[in-house]
């Protein structure tokens, strides 16, 4: 657990990246303190006085959308907030992940918890039992443009407070009403404003956003671990990480990254072997890591900060305020996660763009002892010529993704929401560009293990040699033609487990940028 907390207070405590993700994977208990408790009835005092009252408030005695000019009874308030539950459940596609779904609950329930959305106190413990008994709403995947918040899956999200839709209990698909019926619990009544305040926000995209952070942080800090054992194992040179070339350029994240390339590589035996090659300089594969992974790194950045703020926010409409005001305004566009989560997708795809050249420079016998293709008998051997084609086909589907899905906006409700965000797309598909790049690491990491072998008895620096060793013992070198799927799915397994970055303790090596760079 990142911070020594107890119990995370909802409302009061300030929720980070690592915290939510903390919560969701069990860590990490939740509380609604008295205090918030108190916040919330007054503020489900004043939905209660609008109800009762003359004025025309969205969304609490109104129609949705189109319909905000349409006047609710106040007997039909609470059905318009069931029904629009049910009316916004729209959803297509395959599931989220788990994951996914528990973090929109979990960042659901901070919003609500900051007592201006009106919403009764039982209606959040109901979600924060869902939250505690691991029981999970099956969420559709397509459905939200990102804006009016991300109201088809949030819709789907909640659907069983309802006693309607699905949910997952122990891995397992069943009927909300099941589930329910045999926790000995009935389904939630809903009042007025909560089933707004329920799919009004920016939850689903800021879930994704939070998985982004963690797995892109993941690809950053083993593209530079895993590029030094390339510069090793092809003969590169140090030189172009010195502190005083990066001093000229200072970009903070060229910086972090050159300074972590250059102590890698500290005390290794291969560079002083090569002191006197013909080389005059490397390919830019190699030689210009700092300014790639250092670009990617202040787009990390970007998103982390943006997804921080996020998961503290109220991104509900109407916003109901304690002195009784009430404002209609734009908190749940998703445009402030969306260009961020588009940036990181086009960073994140470099990362594994440039891996992948890489790897292909390793199979061109480019460095003396190193043999083409990784392998001394070749012909009858294809050798690690085919593992770079799955690096080549990945990267390749990565830059079929990285249009911005922020650049398009359709139109949504009568015009009423005539500029959305589609952050949700982005948010999808920045994480699978993410995947797809700890794959294309997983190849290269192979590739550079196999070029460091040929250089024995010599060995890398004190940091990769622990590396190399530790992946010679998952991953014996190859010799001749093997099924090569297999040693891939291990390799990948150690990028995922990030066992490597525990071994040499990344956050050590440092560096003055550190806590931008290495912390969320």
């Amino acid at each position: 657990m990142s911070v020594l907390l107890r119990a995370f207070s909802l409302g009061e405590d300030t929720l980070t990246i690592q915290l939510a993700l903390d919560i969701c994977r069990g860590d990490l208990p939740l509380k609604i303190s008295s205090a918030t408790v108190e916040k919330l009835q007054a503020n489900r005092d004043i939905v209660g006085q609008i109800v009762a009252g003359q004025d025309a408030v969205y969304g609490i005695n109104t129609g949705f959308g189109p319909l905000c000019s349409t006047r609710i009874s106040r007997e039909d308030t609470n059905q318009l907030q069931t029904n629009i539950i049910k009316s916004h459940s729209v959803g297509m596609g395959d599931p989220v992940p788990d994951e996914v779904a528990k973090l929109m609950l979990i960042l659901k329930l901070q919003a609500l918890c900051q007592a201006h959305s009106g919403i009764e106190v039982a209606t959040l413990r109901r979600l924060q039992w869902h939250v505690e008994q691991d029981i999970i709403p099956v969420v559709p995947e397509q459905g939200s443009v990102g804006a009016s918040g991300d109201l088809a899956p949030l819709a789907h999200l909640f659907l069983p407070l309802i006693g309607l839709g699905w949910v997952k209990e122990k891995g397992v698909k069943k009927p909300a009403a099941e589930v329910l019926q045999a926790q000995g619990l009935a389904p939630i009544q809903l009042g007025a404003k909560e089933g707004l305040a329920l799919i009004n926000g920016t939850q689903f995209i800021a879930a994704y956003a939070i998985l982004v952070v963690e797995k892109m942080h993941n690809c950053l800090a083993h593209a530079d671990l895993i590029g030094a054992m390339m510069v090793d194992g092809l003969l590169g040179s140090r030189k172009p990480f010195l502190a005083a070339l990066h001093q000229l350029r200072p970009y903070p994240g060229n910086q972090h990254v050159a300074q972590r390339l250059y102590q890698l590589l500290e005390g290794s035996d291969i560079i002083p072997s090569h002191v006197n090659c013909q080389r005059v300089q490397d390919p830019y594969s190699l030689r210009c890591m700092p300014q790639v992974h250092g670009a990617s790194r202040t787009a990390w950045l970007h998103l982390k900060e943006a997804t921080q703020i996020e998961l503290n926010a109220v991104t509900d409409n109407p916003v109901i305020f304690s002195d009784g005001r009430t404002i209609s305004g734009g908190n749940f566009h998703g445009q402030p996660l969306a260009l961020p989560l588009d940036y990181a997708c086009l960073a994140a795809s470099e990362i594994g763009n440039i891996s992948d050249r890489r790897s292909y420079l390793s199979l061109m016998g480019i460095a003396d002892g190193v043999p083409k293709l990784l392998m001394q008998e070749t012909g009858t051997n294809s050798a690690f010529m085919m593992l770079q084609y799955t690096s080549a086909a990945l990267a390749s589907e990565n830059k079929g993704l990285c249009f911005p899905a922020s650049a398009d906006s359709i139109p949504t409700s009568l015009g009423q929401e005539d500029h959305v965000s589609m952050g949700s797309i982005s948010g999808r598909k920045a994480l699978q560009v993410c995947g797809n790049v700890e794959k294309i690491l997983a190849v290269e990491m192979l590739c550079a293990a196999q070029a460091l072998d040929f250089h024995h008895p010599l060995k890398t620096g004190p940091y990769l040699e622990e590396v190399h060793q530790e992946i010679r013992r998952h991953i014996s070198h190859a010799e001749a033609d093997r099924v090569f799927a297999e040693d891939m799915e291990k390799s990948l397994q150690l990028i995922q487990d990030k066992s490597l970055l525990r071994l040499i303790q990344e956050d050590s090596l440092g560096s003055p940028h550190h806590t931008l760079f290495e912390s969320y």
